[in-house]
C-alpha cells in the first residue's frame, strides 16, 4: 500500500480524493523510446486522467543540446508551466501509461526547478484504468496562465564534468538504471552506436528491480534492502544514471520514497558518457 506523500508518491485513492481541489494540477507525462510505434500525444487526447494536460519531455527540454530531452533552460520551464496553468501554491501530481516510467523524469525536473508539491501517481494511467475510474478524451482547455517562480537546485544536476570528478576521487556512489545486461556489457545499447558496459565504479540498480507486478512502487523497507545491496548507506551521496536520464529518475524516486534523501541525476547519462571517445567504459567480468 502506498504511503501518500504529496512531494513524492501518491496512491490513485489520494488522487481520486482530491480530483477537484481547486490548486490540484494534474499531468500526464507519458513517453515511449524511438521505434515502440506509440504516441503519447495520441494516446493523452485518447484516454486520460481527468483534468490533466500533457507535458511533453521532449519538448520541454534544452534544444540546444545534441542530447535528447535535457533539462530545459529556466525560463523556458518557467514559461511552459505558466501556459499549462501551472503555478505558485499549486499541488502537482504527475503520471504517465507505464505506471511509473518517464513520470519520474518530470517529478524529479520540478524539483530541479525547486517545485517541491509534486507527486509521481503510483501505477500511474494503469492502475487508475484498472480500478475503472474516471477517464476524460480530447484536448485540454486552454489554461488560465499564473505566476510561476522558479528557483534551480544545482545540486540535483550533473554533468560529465562533475561524474570525471567523482569517479576520479570517489566523492559520490553512482548507481546505474539499466538492464543488467548492457551494465555488463552483455547486451547491446537501443543506439547501434554506441558501446554497452558501465562507468568505472558504478553499480547495478536496474530500474524494474524497484517496482512491484503492477508497476506501483515497492515499499520503503524493500527499495532500502535494494540500495543497501548496491552500497547506498544512507550517508554517501548519490548521483543516478541510465540510458539518457529517465529510468534514472526512477532510482532518484525509489531513494526519496526509501527515506534515503535526494540523489543527483547524470542527465547525459551513458549516451553521452559512452558517446564520447575520451571516458573510459568497463564491462563486467
Amino acid at each position: 500500500m502506498t504511503h501518500d506523500d504529496p512531494r513524492v508518491l501518491v496512491s490513485t485513492d489520494w488522487l481520486g480524493a482530491h480530483l477537484k481541489d481547486p490548486d490540484l494540477r494534474i499531468l500526464d507525462a507519458s513517453f515511449f523510446l524511438p521505434g515502440s510505434g506509440r504516441d503519447p500525444k495520441s494516446e493523452y487526447a485518447a484516454c486520460h486522467i481527468p483534468g490533466a494536460r500533457f507535458f511533453d519531455i521532449d519538448e520541454i527540454a534544452d534544444h540546444r543540446s545534441d542530447l535528447p530531452h535535457m533539462v530545459p533552460p529556466v525560463e523556458k520551464f518557467m514559461s511552459r508551466l505558466r501556459a499549462m496553468g501551472v503555478g505558485d501554491g499549486h499541488q502537482v501530481v504527475v503520471y504517465d501509461s507505464q505506471g511509473i516510467y518517464s513520470a519520474a523524469r518530470v517529478w524529479w525536473t520540478f524539483r530541479v526547478m525547486g517545485q517541491m508539491d509534486i507527486a509521481v501517481l503510483d501505477g500511474g494511467l494503469p492502475k487508475w484504468l484498472a480500478e475503472d475510474r474516471a477517464t476524460q478524451s480530447g484536448d485540454a482547455k486552454p489554461a488560465t496562465p499564473t505566476i510561476y517562480t522558479p528557483d534551480f537546485r544545482a545540486d540535483l544536476l550533473k554533468g560529465i564534468g562533475d561524474v570525471k570528478r567523482i569517479i576520479a576521487d570517489g566523492s559520490a556512489l553512482i548507481l546505474d538504471a539499466r538492464a543488467k545486461g548492457r551494465f555488463d556489457g552483455t547486451a547491446p545499447e537501443p543506439r547501434p552506436s554506441l558501446p554497452s558496459g558501465h562507468m568505472p565504479g558504478a553499480k547495478s540498480v536496474p530500474f524494474n528491480e524497484l517496482l512491484n507486478a503492477d508497476f506501483t512502487m515497492k515499499d520503503a523497507a524493500a527499495l532500502r534492502a535494494r540500495f543497501a545491496a548496491a552500497g547506498a548507506d544512507g550517508a554517501t551521496p548519490i548521483v543516478t544514471s541510465c540510458g539518457t536520464g529517465v529510468t534514472a529518475c526512477i532510482l532518484a524516486l525509489g531513494l526519496k520514497q526509501a527515506g534515503l534523501g535526494d540523489a543527483a541525476i547524470y542527465d547525459g547519462s551513458w549516451t553521452e558518457w559512452a558517446g564520447r571517445p575520451e571516458t573510459q567504459k568497463e564491462k563486467s567480468s
